[in-house]
């Protein structure tokens, strides 16, 4: 130990404080397993990120795992279906009838601020300079805060601080095989302080580009069109983006839809991204330091809550029993699933986005899809199957 260092000892390391760290966090704390997780952000700006909403079945049921479930069952918003639409044309797809199950529209920012609150173990925020060492032997994770270096001993790292982190950038790069697809579009979102149009989600396809009705609350909805990649936001009023909006969508729900002034608005980018292996010694990657998806399958959080649940069971089996199949195991099986919620999410992306290096061509091989779709049981089983959530 160095002069003007200061150290620490911990079981289990968790690099990012977004929903990923802080559910393998509480999971492992409530199994008596001591974790520290580390955040290189402050935590109003970790609350401050608007993200996605809607939970498959199977996160729900996490969370109720990590009692962190109460406030998202009394303002949740449980939906048993969604339309999808096709240059006006509309078809619902009913989650409950087809395979038993459903979604809960309940934002990701709520579910930070829930584990936040639950969270009794240590949580270091703001730790600037994060570096991880040794995870082939015996790890250590230093950072700087106030001046001063700080040292933290451990068992094992979780990387679960995005894409952007320092966990997959840690990893020499002829360890790791990266797979990837840029679109040459975004989405560019609204959020409003006005009832959403519809009780369920819309996703529509129109000829100018995708468009998303979605909600947060009874009185708060969420909004997207598509853009081309090096759109700019600034290049967007209000006006403009509701105008472009109603185009897009049927007459009926563009008449019935309230508009106001925007109290966020932003352009995502949209990628397909995965990384393998998840394991590199005693480092493990998990969300989006391990894959990216397009958000139109709604599959990013819940990717996510997969992959520390799968962690969180290999490590308290670890501990419990001194096991490591499911240490062993988990890259293996954390892709298998990632690889299934790519594939959905690439899917949606291709039937519902207009791609104009497609041609005509491509415009009617979707058209096709839809009406194949509209009439067949099989095909909306498959996506109310997806959607809701493979098993994990």
């Amino acid at each position: 130990m160095q002069e003007g260092e200061e150290m620490m000892r911990t079981q289990v390391a968790i690099i990012g404080s977004g929903p990923a760290g802080l559910m393998l966090g509480q999971l492992l704390t409530l199994a008596g397993i001591d974790n520290v997780i580390l955040e290189r952000k402050s935590a109003d700006y970790v609350l401050g990120r608007i993200r996605a909403g809607v939970l498959e079945q199977g996160s729900v049921e996490l969370l109720q795992r990590a009692g962190v479930a109460g406030r998202l069952h009394r303002e949740g918003l449980v939906h048993h279906g969604t339309d999808l639409s096709f240059d006006g044309d509309r078809l619902r797809i009913d989650f409950t009838g087809l395979v038993g199950r459903h979604v809960t529209v309940y934002g990701q920012t709520e579910v930070t601020r829930d584990l936040m609150a639950a969270r009794t173990a240590t949580s270091v925020y703001e730790g600037e300079d994060v570096e991880l060492h040794d995870f082939d032997g015996q790890p250590w994770v230093t950072w700087k805060k106030d001046g001063v270096t700080h040292r933290l001993d451990c068992d094992y790292i979780a990387g679960c601080d995005g894409y952007h982190g320092v966990s997959r950038a840690s990893i020499p790069s002829e360890a790791l095989t990266t797979f990837e697809r840029v679109y040459p579009f975004g989405w560019l979102g609204v959020l409003v302080d006005k009832p959403p149009v519809a009780e369920e989600l819309i996703y529509a396809h129109h000829e100018r580009g995708f468009a998303l009705c979605s909600q947060r609350s009874p009185t708060r909805s969420r909004y997207y069109v598509q853009v081309p990649a090096d759109e700019k936001v600034e290049s967007w009023s209000d006006d403009r983006f509701w105008d472009e909006l109603r185009r897009r969508l049927d007459p009926a729900t563009a008449e019935a839809m309230q508009t106001g002034a925007s109290i966020e608005k932003s352009i995502a980018p949209l990628r397909s991204f995965v990384a393998e292996p998840l394991r590199f010694g005693k480092l493990f990657l998990a969300g989006d330091a391990a894959h990216i998806v397009p958000p139109t399958g709604a599959k990013g959080l819940n990717l996510a809550m997969s992959d520390v649940a799968m962690l969180a069971d290999a490590l308290i089996e670890f501990y419990a029993e001194r096991a490591s199949a499911g240490l062993d195991n988990y890259s293996a099986k954390a892709l298998s699933r990632i690889w299934k919620a790519e594939r959905f999410s690439w899917w949606m992306t291709s039937l519902l986005h207009t791609f104009p290096e497609n041609g005509p061509f491509g415009r009617r091989i979707q058209r096709a899809e839809f009406d194949y779709l509209s009439g067949s049981v099989a095909a909306q089983q498959s996506l109310a199957e997806n959607y809701t959530g493979l098993p994990a």
